[in-house]
């Protein structure tokens, strides 16, 4: 996003051939940006600021809620009207919370009466700065906003009520833009352009996760996931896990392009329950699903409450994880903002992953601990956020096999 309006030519090394990510480049191709693709990396060349053109058709974003957040916020600055789509997943899930504040600094967008997509992006808005008060910690909601941001008169403030991620920060420093971050308000002038750079993506870890959980829980286990990002903002699940006696070590640490990296080694350990700090949730909330499966292979009682984000996610992570786990005989009681699981035996069973990726590779992961077969079904998304998951899942030695 951020090369495709910068000025000058941008390699990125370690792109994700995922389909949220495609769809997002195939998005800003449409607009007129051109973007050459490598075995080794990506190459765009940014348009500047205000280079974009009015895509011909819809701009379809398939499963990814990043995508279609942000770019609400980016293409409010446009001159030309724009349409965003989804999948049936996305299509379902809330959008209210990034078309209000982007409204409040006069953009117009229209939206399905409930708040959902398809959203109509009306360009030749004029934005004004504004300072938001973010409801709920979301790092969407606050990369939207200052993206947005960039096209508004004056100084954009957001609030955040607890730390979210902060790559959208980071990066727009690195393409050369002035970001002041202070305590927990961020804020950027409108009107700045940005210059293009070369970026190295770190693995990530919410894709690491489920190795983390899968070494932690099986016995005799030993494993080093390389180039991970551990930016603190993210680092929610390596906090949580530890917490419940996961033996993790950090080693070669490293800064590449403003985000710290490290090699992370992973040995099997006995687990415990325990209550998951608040102030974790927002550092690990895509991670939540495969931390159910470590804490029903914890001795004794895991809570986690002020997760309410949980249900709005691809699918409602709380409901669906719940009922995956009772069916393979845990005992996981679902709350309005979280969970109590009891540790215990994992049975096997029939799952449903309700078409969410995240859900889908928990349960893969679960089977390491199951005394029969686990069948999940509706995987197909998988390849959103990790393709490839079921070949390097088998060679670090789990038994998957699709059908």
């Amino acid at each position: 996003m951020l090369s495709s309006i910068a000025d000058g030519r941008s390699e990125i090394s370690g792109f994700l051939q995922g389909e949220d990510s495609l769809h997002t480049l195939k998005a800003f191709q449409q607009m007129g940006v051109e973007i050459e693709q490598t075995e080794q990396e990506i190459i765009v060349h940014g348009v500047g600021m205000h280079g974009l053109q009015q895509p011909q058709t819809d701009l379809d974003m398939g499963n990814s809620g990043t995508a279609m957040r942000l770019l609400v916020g980016l293409l409010s600055g446009q001159q030309f009207d724009s349409v965003l789509i989804g999948d049936q997943s996305l299509s379902s899930r809330p959008m209210k919370r990034v078309i209000d504040p982007v409204q409040l600094m006069g953009a117009k967008i229209d939206s399905s009466e409930g708040g959902t997509a398809p959203l109509r992006v009306h360009g030749g808005q004029a934005l004004k700065a504004i300072s938001y008060q973010l409801p709920v910690a979301s790092a969407q909601v606050k990369s939207c906003v200052l993206l947005a941001g960039l096209y508004a008169e004056g100084v954009t403030e957001v609030i955040e009520p607890a730390p979210t991620r902060d790559h959208t920060e980071r990066m727009l420093r690195g393409f050369g833009c002035e970001v002041i971050t202070a305590d927990n308000h961020i804020s950027l002038a409108g009107g700045q352009s940005l210059q293009a750079c070369n970026i190295e993506v770190p693995a990530d870890i919410s894709s690491a996760a489920f190795f983390l959980v899968a070494a932690s829980i099986t016995p005799g286990s030993e494993l080093t996931l390389n180039h991970v990002g551990i930016n603190p903002t993210r680092t929610g699940i390596i906090d949580i896990l530890e917490l419940m006696g996961a033996d993790i070590n950090l080693i070669n640490e490293r800064e590449i392009g403003g985000e710290p990296v490290a090699d992370i080694v992973v040995k099997s350990a006995e687990l415990t329950g325990i209550e998951i700090p608040e102030h974790l949730v927002p550092l690990a909330i895509d991670e939540f699903p495969v931390i159910f499966v470590a804490a029903s292979c914890a001795s004794g009682v895991t809570v986690l409450t002020g997760a309410k984000e949980l249900r709005v996610k691809e699918s409602d992570r709380i409901q669906v994880m719940a009922d995956g786990l009772q069916e393979l005989g845990v005992h996981a009681q679902p709350t309005p903002d979280g969970m109590v699981i009891q540790g215990g035996a994992i049975h096997g069973g029939s799952v449903h992953s309700h078409g969410d990726h995240r859900i889908a590779m928990a349960f893969a992961v679960a089977s390491l601990r199951a005394s029969a077969a686990i069948s999940i079904d509706d995987c197909d998304n998988v390849n959103t956020s990790f393709p490839g998951f079921v070949d390097l899942a088998n060679q670090a030695g789990f038994s998957i096999g699709v059908s």
